[in-house]
């Protein structure tokens, strides 16, 4: 079962994720930045504040702050988005409590959670260790190298660790191309959008 919790949530406006989530697939204002490893269940949580919720992925660690994307925050915090009426602060305590995972569809990749293919091997081998997992039955790897999606091809590619623990792409895994695809950050304070270094 879910519970409900709370805790000071503050505000995150670069993006990143530990297992290799392409942020150019899903939808970078909603990613939670929170303590603990990845789950590969409950990798959506569902944080409300003053009346308003949004539900965000927890794709990414950190060392013991609640942070969640910067626009995310400005919504549960003031009720507008930060690219329209940027606030600034720390903490806000906040309820929270994880979802199915179904509930994050609108921020995936067609209800898919897209991974790095070069780079998301060790979370793919362990939620594949969990079969029945969320994350073992609705992952997906594209042969694009980093969370910021810079270098890569954009093509599915297809796992079978019958054969290889190595995922087959229709070219070479782990290309350096660049890439044209765009991963935006709202700059704190500011609500500017700028491309991801």
């Amino acid at each position: 079962m879910f519970t409900r919790s709370s805790a000071s949530i503050t505000p995150h406006d670069q993006y990143s994720s530990s297992i290799g989530v392409l942020g150019c697939k899903i939808d970078t204002n909603r990613v939670a930045y929170w303590p603990g490893s990845v789950d590969c269940n409950n990798i959506c949580v569902k944080v409300s504040n003053e009346g308003r919720d949004v539900h965000l992925l927890k794709i990414d660690s950190s060392g013991g702050a609640h942070d969640i994307s910067y626009d995310a925050w400005n919504y549960l915090g003031f009720g507008e988005s930060a690219t329209k009426n940027p606030q600034q602060g720390g903490g806000i305590v906040m309820d929270y409590e994880f979802v199915h995972a179904s509930k994050c569809n609108e921020i995936l990749d067609n209800g898919k959670l897209p991974l790095s293919a070069a780079n998301s091997m060790k979370y793919v081998a362990s939620c594949l260790g969990e079969p029945t997992s969320w994350v073992a039955q609705n992952y997906e790897l594209y042969n694009i190298n980093e969370p910021t999606c810079k270098h890569g091809i954009d093509e599915k590619c297809h796992l079978n660790l019958a054969v290889s623990n190595q995922p087959e792409c229709p070219s070479s895994l782990g290309s350096v191309s660049n890439l044209n695809l765009k991963v935006e950050n709202i700059i704190y304070g500011s609500g500017k959008s700028v491309v991801a270094p």
